[in-house]
């Protein structure tokens, strides 16, 4: 029977959510038969990987490092198999302005969307901006599902 490591916890601001996503997942291969060990992520992964001794990973993590393709990269590295999407297409998906890149040149229809990105002047909110309307949702380019984002009702919001 091979032996599985839930790799959960992670460095993101999503650590909560993978908590609980990978408790979840342990009782739930555990409740199964299955030979599981916990492993909470931190920086030192790597390292408790090789102590780990384990036959394949199954990531339970959320945002940067669980879905931008690192920890992917990390398990390649030291040859361990994993559930999930690769290096790149993790890295791709995880990068919402890369993302949306890929769909309109696939032709795969996506919202209409613009980046901003630092400090921003009234006039540059409202050149980008142009006819989009109010409200719109703003949504950090790099972060997990829910992470950060919010609902601007205005330019002043957007800022």
């Amino acid at each position: 029977m091979a032996r599985v490591g839930v790799l959960f916890g992670g460095i993101s601001a999503e650590r909560g959510v993978s908590i609980r996503s990978g408790e979840a997942v342990v009782q739930a291969l555990r409740s199964r038969g299955h030979d599981v060990v916990p492993i909470v992520v931190g920086r030192d992964i790597d390292q408790v990987l090789r102590a780990a001794n384990i036959d394949v990973a199954f990531l339970a993590l959320h945002g940067r490092f669980g879905e931008d393709g690192a920890i992917q990269g990390v398990l390649e590295w030291l040859g361990i198999p994993y559930t999930g999407s690769g290096v790149l297409s993790s890295a791709l998906a995880l990068d919402k302005l890369k993302a949306k890149e890929l769909f309109r040149l696939h032709n795969i229809p996506t919202p209409p969307y613009y980046d901003l990105n630092g400090p921003v002047s009234d006039a540059q909110i409202e050149d980008r901006h142009g006819s989009f309307g109010f409200p719109v949702m703003v949504k950090p380019r790099r972060e997990g599902s829910s992470i950060g984002v919010s609902r601007a009702t205005g330019p002043t919001a957007l800022r």
